[in-house]
C-alpha cells in the first residue's frame, strides 16, 4: 500500500520523490558567477621506482570570491597506502605514523594527509612556481595573475604507470574554512607545458581535475554582511535589519560581541585571539562583521553620485584584497569612480547591472579591522537616462555581495521615500481646508460686526 494515493496512477512520480528526498547535491550554482570554480589539477611528471612525482595546480577560476589569510587546506584519502616521501612549495600538517620505515622517513603517512600553502619568504630550495603566499588565493577578476597556488608532491608505495595508480578520494578544500564541496577526481586529457624559451611543448604523464565549488549555506549558519540606505532628499537613515547576522541575545547563533565603549578594549581583544576565524564583533543591532552604507548623496541636472562606504566591525579580521559586488540598472551609465577599481560582471549578457568594486593596491585595499580606521569609501558618478528616477527607492541597488557573500539587504517599505504627488496633493488639501475655514470665520464675523 503506497502512503501518497495520489501517486497509483503513476509510479514515476514515487520515484522522483524518493530521488529528491535522498539526492545530495555536491555542487553550488551562483548566478552571478555560473562558471566560477577552484579546480585542481594533478599533472604527474614523472615516475619514480615505488611511486610518481606530481605537481598539484590549484586554479582559481570564480569572479570575485577569494581565499584570504589564514589561506587554503587541500585534504584527500588515499585509495590504497600511498605516502608522501617529500613535498616543495607546501607541507602536511601532520606526519602521522611512520614507525614501519627504516632508514628514511616519509613527510607523511596519513591515509587523509592535509597540505598547506608556506609562507612567503621560504628558502627558494623549498619553493616552486605559484606557492609560497600563505595559502591566499586572488579573485580571477581582481588577479588572474596570484589566482593560482601550487606544490609539488613525491608520492611512494603507489603505482608506477598509467593503469595501477589509483586516483586518490574524498578530496576537501578549505578556506579557511567550510564552503566548498569538492567532486571526484577525473582523468583527463594530459596536460601540456611549453619551456621558458617557448621551444619545446612537454605533456604530463597523467592529469586528473577536481573540481570545488562555494556555497554561503555551508560556509556559515548566518549571513556575514549587511547594507543601510540613506539620501539626500530624506532625513531618514535606515540602518541593517535588527539580528541581521544573530542577535546579542543569543550567543551560540551570533558569537560574542564587545562594546567598543567598554574601559581597557584593547586588553579585552587582545585576550579574545587573534587566531580564530570566529568574528568578535561590536556590539550593534545588527551582529554583522561588514556594514556597507549606500548613500545617495547628491542630484545634478545630466548626472547623479553616491558614496559607498565598507565598514569593519571585527576585531579578528582584517580583510585584504576585498572586493564588492553590487546589483543596479544604471551600471551601464557609470561615468566615473574615485578610490575604488571597477569591473562589469556581466551575468546576463548584454545587460550591464552587476558591477565588481574593489579597492586600489597599496592605497585602500586593505580593510583594517574594527576601530576608527575600519573602514574604506568611495564615489560613484552616474549619468542619467531614460530609466532615471529617484522614486520607489530606484537610486538604491538590488543586491549586493562582500567578499563573495550574499548581504542582508532592508525591506523595500523601509527605504528613504521621495516626496511625490501624494504627498502634495495632500498637503494641498489641507491647504484648501483651512482656506475654506478661514473664509467662513471672517465671514461670520462680518455678519455680526
Amino acid at each position: 500500500m503506497l502512503f501518497f494515493p495520489f501517486l497509483k496512477p503513476c509510479p514515476c512520480m514515487l520515484f522522483f520523490l524518493f530521488f529528491t528526498l535522498f539526492y545530495t547535491s555536491t555542487e553550488a550554482y551562483d548566478p552571478l558567477d555560473p562558471f566560477g570554480n577552484i579546480t585542481i589539477k594533478w599533472d604527474i611528471r614523472e615516475w619514480t621506482p615505488d611511486g610518481y612525482v606530481a605537481v598539484v595546480t590549484m586554479n582559481n577560476f570564480q569572479q570575485y570570491r577569494h581565499i584570504s589569510a589564514p589561506g587554503w587546506s587541500l585534504g584527500w584519502t588515499w585509495a590504497k597506502k600511498e605516502v608522501i616521501w617529500q613535498v616543495m612549495g607546501g607541507q602536511t600538517t601532520e606526519q602521522g605514523d611512520c614507525s614501519k620505515f627504516k632508514g628514511n622517513t616519509p613527510h607523511c603517512c596519513k591515509k587523509d594527509p592535509t597540505v598547506v600553502d608556506l609562507l612567503p619568504g621560504t628558502p627558494y630550495n623549498q619553493q616552486i612556481a605559484n606557492c609560497c603566499r600563505g595559502g591566499v588565493l586572488s579573485s580571477w577578476a581582481q588577479d588572474p595573475t596570484n589566482a593560482v597556488s601550487a606544490f609539488q608532491v613525491s608520492v611512494g608505495s603507489a603505482g608506477t604507470t598509467n593503469k595501477t595508480v589509483r586516483l586518490p578520494l574524498n578530496f576537501t578544500l578549505k578556506a579557511p574554512g567550510p564552503g566548498y564541496t569538492c567532486g571526484p577526481a577525473k582523468t583527463v586529457t594530459p596536460t601540456k607545458f611549453t619551456t621558458p624559451d617557448k621551444r619545446r611543448v612537454t605533456q604530463a604523464l597523467m592529469t586528473w581535475n577536481v573540481t570545488c565549488t562555494y556555497s554561503q549555506f555551508l560556509a556559515q549558519k548566518t549571513p556575514t554582511c549587511c547594507v543601510s540606505l540613506s539620501s539626500f532628499y530624506n532625513d531618514t537613515i535606515v540602518p541593517c535589519p535588527t539580528c541581521s547576522c544573530g542577535c546579542q541575545g543569543n550567543s551560540a547563533q551570533s558569537g560574542s560581541c564587545v562594546d567598543p565603549r567598554a574601559p581597557r578594549l584593547a586588553s579585552v581583544v587582545k585576550g579574545a585571539g587573534n587566531k580564530s576565524i570566529t568574528p568578535l564583533v561590536q556590539c550593534t543591532s545588527h551582529m554583522c562583521p561588514i556594514r556597507v552604507h549606500w548613500h545617495i548623496k547628491v542630484n545634478y541636472k545630466e548626472y547623479w553620485r553616491v558614496k559607498v562606504t565598507v565598514t569593519n566591525f571585527n576585531y579578528r579580521m582584517n580583510y585584504s584584497d576585498w572586493n564588492l559586488v553590487v546589483q543596479h540598472p544604471n551600471f551601464d551609465n557609470l561615468t566615473q569612480l574615485f578610490s575604488f577599481n571597477y569591473k562589469s560582471i556581466n551575468p546576463y549578457g548584454s545587460i550591464n547591472d552587476t558591477a565588481m568594486l574593489w579597492g586600489v593596491k597599496f592605497y585602500n585595499d586593505f580593510l583594517n579591522q574594527a576601530g576608527p580606521n575600519g573602514n574604506v569609501q568611495s564615489e560613484l558618478l552616474f549619468r542619467k537616462d531614460d530609466s532615471f528616477m529617484f522614486d520607489k527607492g530606484w537610486g538604491f541597488p538590488r543586491r549586493i555581495y562582500f567578499n563573495g557573500d550574499n548581504c542582508v539587504m532592508p525591506p523595500p517599505d523601509a527605504y528613504p521615500w521621495l516626496p511625490n504627488a501624494g504627498s502634495k496633493l495632500e498637503v494641498s488639501l489641507v491647504s484648501y481646508l483651512t482656506l475654506m475655514i478661514a473664509s467662513l470665520v471672517v465671514l461670520v464675523l462680518h455678519a455680526y460686526c
